[in-house]
């Protein structure tokens, strides 16, 4: 337990506590402190002209091409830094807090868009609150720098706007104290997390990072974990390494939490570690399994990518440049499992909930959320739209989501204190905020690991019911259609999904027998093996090639057999 902090196990308000409702149900969000107040120095070098970056990506944990060129913020050009903060405009917020009075307890590893738009505005949120200075983050990279030399270049500063229909809300988050990439000096980054003022870390590393139980010991980046661990290959090495060296120097063990989309992430995480470390060590591995604790959570924001004309708005708003801002929706939720083993940070006073159980809630989010993004976003793809506020502004594909929702929640049973149906029409609420404007193209991304993860289950259980399933059904079938690469009037559109441009070859062949695509096992298990998923599937793919818009019209009159 953290120093006087009380657990709150078993509790699982509706709202998150303190002072933001949003939104009915088990909906709440995170509102800025308002003010424009002399805040204190944070670390890092004094901001240069920081024009000079190569375009590049984000750390997998938002996945987020952009190009991040230099804008022009007026006279000078000036960066956003430490210096910058007292010259902004009063609605902006600003950390109120001293910044060099941080203590590194937390490190984070993998800082995209949604880590910075999410958990990262937590923890700022818990510092303006609290003046609490035990709870500074050090962000980590694994795969590209650039992320790194935008957050240095800035005094770690960055900053988020909360779009909604009344208007924006801008605050420059704080609590990050420092960025570290892995491959540039693995050994800071084992420093860092063997430090002795380093109790928790975060992860978001994207579901595609985690092994489906136990390491693949012939991947090369495993190898690397156990022949070189004092450069590994991957995140779980990492912690394998560090877990090893506070454990010979006396060191108390860390929490880990994994702050991905994956299914009981807290074991997904404990199966990673405790596996790798095996391999290395039994006896490490067995200290690590009884002493390190692997909570899971659930999270919850949308976070569009980062576009050029944002970063201008920004400049102009704030009369400094921010190279890489960040734009999310009011909503906010993060839902812990309380399990921490050396100390855990007050989050609940900025907006957190700590639960027993946190799986009755990833389910809910991963089935309905997750589930409805990938479902409209497929058939929005083939329809041709470009955003989510836009598809859903056409009445078709409106009724088509929220009788997705309604088919999916009749499946579920709804976590304490969640009212099924106001979350559905909150969801759909949140994805038609126009002035976010989630692009169709993000929706779809990594398709062969969110249908399988999201949808397909969903599928199953339908089935398994005999349950109505029209818009299940419709919703595997837009995958598997938009795997062929064009939409319903012939337009190439790129696939951003590595396994399903593996998929493509197949797909194409088989245009509307759905047969070969379920014959992947390791992607639709044995779905195949079923006539009535055969049968729907097929008749849903004919009425996909003949009209989209009319595929969705019949899924809505709940037909199963998709007649002509």
């Amino acid at each position: 337990m953290a120093e006087g902090v009380a657990h709150r196990r078993g509790s699982a308000p509706t709202v998150p506590t303190g002072d933001r409702p949003r939104s009915s149900g088990a909906l709440a969000a995170l509102e800025p402190s308002r003010g424009n107040h002399a805040p204190g120095t944070g670390p890092g070098p004094s901001n240069p002209a920081a024009g000079n970056l190569e375009p590049g990506n984000l750390e997998p944990g938002n996945v987020e091409p952009v190009n991040v060129e230099p804008v022009n913020a007026g006279a000078g050009g000036a960066g956003l830094s430490n210096s910058a903060l007292h010259g902004l405009p009063a609605a902006v917020a600003v950390p109120r807090y001293d910044r060099d009075g941080l203590v590194p307890a937390i490190v984070h590893i993998g800082v995209g868009g949604f880590h910075r738009a999410h958990q990262q505005v937590y923890f700022d949120e818990l510092c303006r609150r609290t003046g609490t200075p035990g709870w500074g983050v050090i962000g980590v990279g694994l795969h590209r720098p650039l992320m790194g030399q935008v957050l240095r270049a800035q005094d770690g500063l960055y900053t988020v706007v909360v779009r909604s229909a009344e208007g924006d809300e801008v605050r420059v988050v704080g609590s990050l104290v420092d960025y570290l990439f892995a491959p540039d000096d693995p050994e800071a980054v084992l420093g860092v997390l063997a430090d002795e003022r380093t109790r928790i870390v975060t992860l978001t590393i994207t579901d595609t990072a985690y092994p489906d139980g136990e390491v693949d010991v012939g991947l090369d980046e495993v190898r690397a974990d156990v022949e070189h661990p004092e450069a590994p290959g991957t995140a779980f090495g990492y912690l394998v390494e560090a877990l090893a060296r506070r454990r010979g120097a006396g060191l108390p063990p860390l929490t880990v939490l994994s702050c991905d989309n994956v299914p009981h992430n807290g074991g997904a995480t404990r199966a990673a570690v405790v596996s790798t470390a095996r391999l290395r060590d039994p006896e490490l591995a067995d200290w690590i399994d009884q002493r390190v604790s692997f909570p899971s959570c659930m999270v919850d924001r949308i976070t569009p990518e980062t576009t050029p004309e944002l970063r201008e708005e920004v400049a102009a708003r704030l009369g400094v440049r921010d190279a890489w801002p960040v734009v999310t929706e009011p909503f906010s939720q993060w839902i812990i499992e309380d399990d921490f083993c050396n100390g855990r940070p007050p989050l609940e006073l900025a907006g957190a909930q700590f639960v027993e159980d946190v799986a009755p809630y990833s389910l809910l989010k991963t089935r309905l959320l997750n589930g409805v993004h990938s479902a409209l976003g497929h058939l929005a793809r083939l329809s041709g739209f470009g955003t989510a506020p836009e598809a859903l502004a056409d009445p078709v594909l409106r009724d088509y989501a929220v009788g997705y929702l309604h088919e999916v929640a009749a499946l579920l049973q709804a976590p304490p204190g969640v009212d099924l149906a106001a979350y559905c029409d909150a969801t759909i609420e949140r994805l038609s905020n126009h002035r976010l404007a989630d692009r169709i193209p993000r929706l779809c991304r990594r398709g062969s690991t969110k249908i399988p993860a999201y949808v397909l289950p969903s599928l199953r259980s339908a089935l398994r019911r005999d349950a109505p399933r029209a818009h299940l059904v419709l919703a595997t079938a837009a995958w598997m259609r938009a795997l062929r690469g064009t939409d319903h009037r012939g337009r190439p559109f790129e696939l951003d999904d590595a396994d399903g441009l593996r998929l493509q070859p197949v797909a194409r062949a088989a245009g509307t027998d759905p047969r070969p695509l379920l014959d992947r096992r390791d992607v639709f298990g044995s779905l195949g093996d079923d006539p009535r998923a055969v049968r729907e599937l097929r008749g849903a793919l004919e009425a996909l090639d003949r009209d989209p818009l009319a595929a969705a019209v019949l899924a809505r009159s709940g037909a199963r057999g998709w007649a002509a």
